[in-house]
């Protein structure tokens, strides 16, 4: 939670806030990391296991799914514990489902990866701690930009598409996943040893379940869960399934597909700190604007299916810049619009929402795929359909805002 102070403190800056956002920086793109780890190995997992896409599809969404609900929970949670012990739980829990899933793996159980594939959603889940710790941290002016780039962590994903195939073929399978447990862990002691929530913040002991229920009445929540869940589930969707994408339309081998596949995080990643300086100076909406309306126009290119390289890996690292800009910018606005004292449980079930746009997208994809054709045209075309409903509510939200503030 984050308690509203005096003017003066509001404006003042914290001594050590640009630390504690490196912290939760750090700590959130390693979560990341091992959140993604299997959507990088899931062109091996489907020939090792003999996966139709449908199944390959499931593979990929399972954490996405548990990652997303789990939001719900840890933004509840932070408000009440803050993100200090949060960060330092989750990061070192993390570690567990990692090795689950390298042993699932190691026996070729696609049951086993399944389920273990569900807990490691709970790596997924430290994007709702992070917005409230460092919301409290820095004053309004400055929240658009800070939780932008925070929200830079989602390379995590980035480096497990590039990193993770790579360590695979130099160090091997389970020594990779040794590795990321190893680095989970020291990162949460590092978190517990040098991190501190802000002197702004302090702990809302109300009950979870009513404080889930009363950010549930607020309809800023809704607004911006649906928006989320077109920019950010988006951008999961195409970060997860890029892989499978690229082997199934261009032929791609796992090193090449996971390279390109970082290319489109990364420049996503270096959009959403934008997205979010955009915000303080011309507002979200207008940001939210050109985001939805460029990722409506980029689906319907990606769906041409523009011949590699040049043209088609341009026409990805556009659309990820346009996704990016919309993850900043909304939840700039959640931080102008939601109570102070609830924006940790908002931020939770607007970032489920977020993780669950992403969920959906790779099973509607590998049930839509044309096998003949190689081709997701529909799936792509259903995507431009959804960003421009988000530009029609994004548009009558902004307008209704002016009309209230006249």
């Amino acid at each position: 939670m984050t308690e509203p102070a005096a003017a003066p403190a509001t404006t003042a800056e914290l001594p050590g806030r640009g630390l504690n956002l490196g912290l939760a920086l750090l700590a959130f793109a390693i979560t990341f990391w091992a959140w993604n780890i299997i959507a990088p190995l899931a062109v091996q997992y489907a020939d090792d296991l003999d996966l139709d896409p449908t199944q390959t599809s499931l593979l990929i969404a399972t954490p996405v799914l548990v990652g997303s609900i789990g939001r719900i929970f840890t933004g509840a949670l932070t408000d009440r514990f803050g993100g200090r012990i949060m960060f330092t739980i989750l990061t070192g829990v993390s570690a567990v489902p990692v090795l689950l899933v390298m042993f699932a793996g190691e026996i070729g159980s696609y049951p086993l990866l399944l389920a273990f594939g569900f807990v490691l959603g709970i790596a997924g889940t430290t994007f709702a701690v992070g917005i409230p710790f460092v919301n409290a941290w820095y004053e309004p002016s400055r929240r658009g930009f800070a939780t932008g780039l925070f929200g830079a962590g989602m390379g995590g994903t980035a480096l497990s598409s590039f990193f993770t195939p790579r360590m695979v073929a130099s160090f091997g399978y389970v020594a990779t996943h040794v590795i990321l447990a190893i680095a989970l862990v020291i990162v949460a002691i590092v978190v517990w040893m040098l991190m501190r929530d802000s002197p702004r913040w302090a702990p809302n002991r109300d009950r979870v379940v009513p404080k889930l229920a009363a950010a549930g009445r607020l309809a800023v929540t809704w607004q911006m869960a649906f928006l989320y869940a077109v920019t950010f589930g988006g951008f999961v969707a195409f970060s997860t399934y890029l892989p499978t994408y690229l082997k199934e339309v261009y032929g791609f081998g796992l090193a090449d597909a996971g390279a390109r596949t970082a290319g489109f995080a990364i420049a996503a990643v270096v959009a959403r700190p934008v997205g979010g300086w955009l915000s303080d100076k011309i507002g979200p909406a207008r940001v939210l604007m050109i985001s939805l309306a460029g990722a409506a126009v980029m689906a319907i290119i990606i769906s041409l299916k523009p011949p590699p390289e040049l043209l088609a890996g341009t026409t990805f690292v556009v659309m990820a810049v346009f996704l990016g800009l919309g993850t900043g910018a909304v939840f700039t606005w959640v931080a102008q619009r939601a109570p102070a004292e609830r924006v940790g449980t908002v931020t939770g079930i607007v970032g489920a929402a977020g993780g669950l746009g992403g969920f959906f997208p790779p099973l509607v994809m590998g049930a839509t795929y044309d096998a003949a054709t190689h081709t997701y045209t529909i799936g792509l075309l259903l995507l431009c359909a959804t960003a421009l409903v988000a530009l029609v509510f994004t548009v009558f939200l902004a307008r209704r805002d002016r009309s209230r503030a006249a």
